[in-house]
């Protein structure tokens, strides 16, 4: 029951982090164009 006491707050850490990169990825603009950068692998340079 004790390691409840230290799983519960790590995984909410988990959580925010995982928030916090998903937010960093889309306010970069990581998800604007997905086709076109599965289309630009497909074309001749």
């Amino acid at each position: 029951m004790d390691i409840l006491y230290l799983l519960i707050p790590l995984s909410v850490v988990l959580v925010f982090f995982i928030l916090g990169g998903l937010w960093w990825a889309i306010d970069r603009g990581q998800f604007e164009d997905i086709e076109a950068e599965g289309e630009r692998i497909l074309r001749d340079p």
